[in-house]
């Protein structure tokens, strides 16, 4: 099972930011929420337990907002508790994202490893000073890389590093000298995210307000597939569209979310989907704080339906480089996916979006590039009255306040 634990906290909101978080909190604030993520923690090792579902963690995963911007001393509040209410499996994958900015400290880097966390995952987002102003970033470029250096001075053997590309103003030359640059930096894993405009947020209004620019879709193209050329050319195998890493190095964490893995999400805003059963913390400190203690905490639950995971085992699956595996979408559903979108997959395949070996269907690179599109086309054919063919264990209920 993964475990995902989510601190929503950062010194700053960067501009293109979307997440649930709370800029620049008060140590009160701070010290109120991980008293109830520590109760949180316990409540749902004992339900686990008492239903039998408990299983091994085989991932931790504490993300943001920043979750460097605890102390040691807060962290390890957190850590010892997860130790007391859940089994970790031996060769647990315990990843923290960390910023530039809050993480640059060789002492603090050497106590992670110590409280367990042997995953590093650095926002670096980009190596160019100019860019990482409209991001609305706290650190600068040369922070960014100095922090990659300590990371590994202090012991960390898995650092992955996040970076965006189809920044305003950016050219895909631009975009290659930068992959280039990190690439000496020798991280074990590297994540290239488009950039995507969420709503509301000021980069989002920026634009549309004509203030900025983004690259035309040509150059946007050119970036994500002769990045990607780079990456695997610099020994980096590309498992997921925004995903590449070294031999060994696959974040096991996300490969499980993309595998359709249950998982449970602890803190205010974290997803959980367990036993076919889906449900979100509350993003609102006090009402969060207030269902752990009364106990109520995961009562809003909804079942996924058969069509709810037919639609996501696509979605999920074809995001990866393994692809679709059709014998195991036919257990599920009870129907032939060739069959079922064979107009659409004849044409993909003219095309070269989509290859077929082994049981298997895939997004070639070009078919990554508007995997969007392809993935909304798929979907849609998929019909809402499927068959319910899986069974799953009990999922403990909160009690009602």
């Amino acid at each position: 099972m993964l475990l995902y634990l989510h601190i929503p906290f950062c010194r700053s909101k960067c501009d293109y930011c979307s997440f649930f978080s709370i800029p620049n909190p008060a140590a009160a604030d701070l010290d109120a929420y991980l008293g109830a993520l520590e109760a949180e923690i316990a409540l749902w090792g004992t339900r686990l337990d008492q239903t039998g579902v408990q299983r091994p963690i085989s991932s931790v995963y504490i993300g943001g907002g920043t979750p460097s911007l605890l102390s040691l001393a807060q962290l390890e509040r957190v850590t010892t508790a997860l130790s007391r209410s859940f089994r970790l499996a031996p060769s647990l994958e315990w990843s923290m994202e960390a910023n530039p900015d809050s993480a640059a400290d060789l002492e603090f880097l050497r106590g992670l490893l110590t409280l367990g966390v042997n995953r590093l995952s650095l926002g670096l987002q980009s190596l160019d000073n100019a860019m990482l102003e409209v991001l609305g970033r706290r650190h600068q470029a040369a922070q960014g890389v100095r922090v990659v250096d300590m990371a590994r001075k202090a012991g960390f053997g898995n650092i992955s590093v996040d970076l965006i590309w189809g920044l305003p103003g950016q050219r895909a030359l631009e975009w290659l000298r930068e992959l280039e640059t990190v690439v000496k930096l020798e991280p074990q894993h590297i994540s290239c995210y488009g950039l995507t405009l969420e709503e509301q947020t000021p980069l989002a209004q920026h634009e549309a307000a004509g203030r900025v620019l983004l690259p035309p879709e040509s150059e946007q193209a050119k970036m994500f597939l002769h990045g990607a050329e780079l990456l695997e050319a610099s020994g980096y195998l590309q498992y997921e569209i925004s995903n590449f890493s070294r031999m060994g190095f696959i974040c096991r964490h996300n490969q499980g979310y993309w595998q359709s893995q249950g998982y449970l999400g602890l803190g205010a805003g974290a997803v959980s989907t367990l036993g076919g059963m889906r449900w979100e913390n509350p993003k609102n400190l006090q009402v969060y704080a207030e269902q752990v203690h009364q106990g109520s905490i995961g009562g809003s639950s909804t079942a996924l339906s058969p069509a709810d995971k037919a639609k996501e085992l696509v979605m999920l699956s074809l995001r990866t480089t393994q692809g679709l595996d059709l014998q195991a979408y036919q257990r599920l559903t009870g129907q032939n996916f060739l069959g079922q979108h064979h107009s659409l997959v004849q044409v993909l395949r003219q095309n070269d979006l989509i290859r077929v070996h082994s049981g298997l269907l895939r997004l070639t690179r070009s078919g990554m590039l508007v995997s969007n599109t392809i993935l909304e086309r798929f979907l849609q054919e998929i019909p809402d009255n499927l068959p319910n063919n899986e069974k799953h264990p009990p999922i403990p209920t909160a009690s009602k306040p």
